[in-house]
């Protein structure tokens, strides 16, 4: 499936789910374009505009004129930043205010932020009057690459991360590119480690473009519109493909569960360790494992590490601020992880640059002795 297009720099990847299916547009000025775009697809016109105290200043009232212009009524939402928003208690304000604004079935809840309000966005419409309309506006590298694609929405648990939510698809994803030249160097960088992800795991012809590339990337215009378009399609290629993770999906955890279990060390504290070091750190673990287990080359883990870091990631779990609890706590992280299946560890492995698999029933003991050689 190949389903960009392009029309006076805006990108469209088509996601065909039948009666679910949507259209991500990639490059500048969609917020502008916001109330058009969605008045052209969705019958309602309420929405509840869920955000964060660091985006809405930036965006939201450029967001709402937008809205207004296409007749769009709106009420906003604004939570506090940070992965810590991802609780019971700040989905439970965001779900209150989406009633209060008398959002119905063809009404829309609207994302504007970064991972974290649109997974926790993405779960309130998924389950305000048993599902609402959902758009995405993803305003972080990360965001627009990743966790706006493919329905997965949650919240975090004192178990782990994103152990509850639901699948809930959004009717439109606008990634607009122009917001991220107000991201910092570290959140883009971080957002970066999942754009290097989809060529770690099936495209080496685009990690090895992205090793030439990287800089044009970060600076961006046409380099960045095409480095997020190929991630999202490769992300929609997926997702069609295994809407609900019941196999090939998991491909997409690639340096995700070592990630989530240094995340969950960290507790969530941004200041140590954002979701994209994490990833970054797991991709390499994740390679570094793979040549243990006598699966891949050596010099795949280190051209992976060495990629990284000339792009300013972390690469070792020695380059986390502060201390790790020991392996043993790490390893009870991984075995609460999601890809956990009939209580056998469950990892996404690789024979390669661009050669991921899923690997059932790993054994636990080659794990803990891995992360033991590998803790600071």
């Amino acid at each position: 499936m190949n389903a960009i297009s392009s029309a006076s720099a805006v990108q469209t990847v088509h996601v065909p789910l039948g009666e679910r299916a949507y259209d991500i547009l990639i490059g500048p000025g969609l917020i502008a374009r916001a109330g058009a775009e969605i008045a052209s697809r969705l019958k309602g016109r309420k929405a509840a505009v869920i955000t964060d105290e660091h985006v809405a200043p930036l965006y939201l009232d450029a967001l709402v004129a937008s809205l207004d212009a296409a007749g769009i009524a709106s009420a906003a939402v604004v939570l506090p930043a940070g992965e810590k928003t991802k609780s019971f208690e700040h989905l439970m304000t965001a779900c209150d205010k989406v009633l209060e604004a008398r959002v119905e079935r063809n009404d829309c809840v609207l994302a504007l932020g970064g991972g974290v309000i649109g997974d926790l966005s993405g779960f309130a419409a998924g389950i305000v009057r048993r599902g609402v309309r959902f758009v995405q506006v993803p305003t972080s590298l990360l965001a627009q690459v990743d966790s706006s694609v493919g329905g997965k929405t949650g919240i975090n648990s004192r178990h782990g991360k994103n152990l509850i939510g639901v699948f809930h698809q959004p009717d439109l994803v606008l990634a607009d590119t122009d917001v991220l030249n107000t991201l910092s160097e570290r959140e883009f960088r971080a957002g970066y480690a999942e754009v290097a992800k989809y060529g770690l795991i099936d495209k080496p012809d685009f990690f090895a473009w992205l090793e030439a590339n990287w800089k044009a990337v970060f600076t961006g215009g046409s380099a960045r519109i095409e480095a997020i378009a190929t991630s999202c399609q490769a992300k929609a290629d997926v997702v069609v493909a295994d809407e609900r993770e019941n196999g090939q999906r998991a491909l997409l955890n690639l340096g995700h569960t070592f990630g989530h279990a240094l995340e969950a060390a960290t507790a969530y504290d941004s200041r140590r360790l954002v979701h994209g070091e994490g990833v970054s750190i797991g991709m390499v673990l994740a390679h570094e494992f793979s040549a243990r287990m006598n699966l891949a080359s050596p010099d795949d883990a280190r051209r992976v590490a060495r990629h990284l870091q000339a792009v300013g990631l972390p690469t070792r779990m020695a380059e986390i601020p502060g201390e790790l609890p020991p392996a043993e706590v790490l390893m009870e992280a991984i075995a609460q992880d999601k890809k956990v299946k009939g209580g056998k560890l469950t990892f996404i492995l690789t024979r390669g640059i661009g050669q991921s698999f899923v690997a059932d029933d790993v054994p636990a003991s080659e794990v803990i002795s891995f992360l033991r050689e590998k803790h600071p």
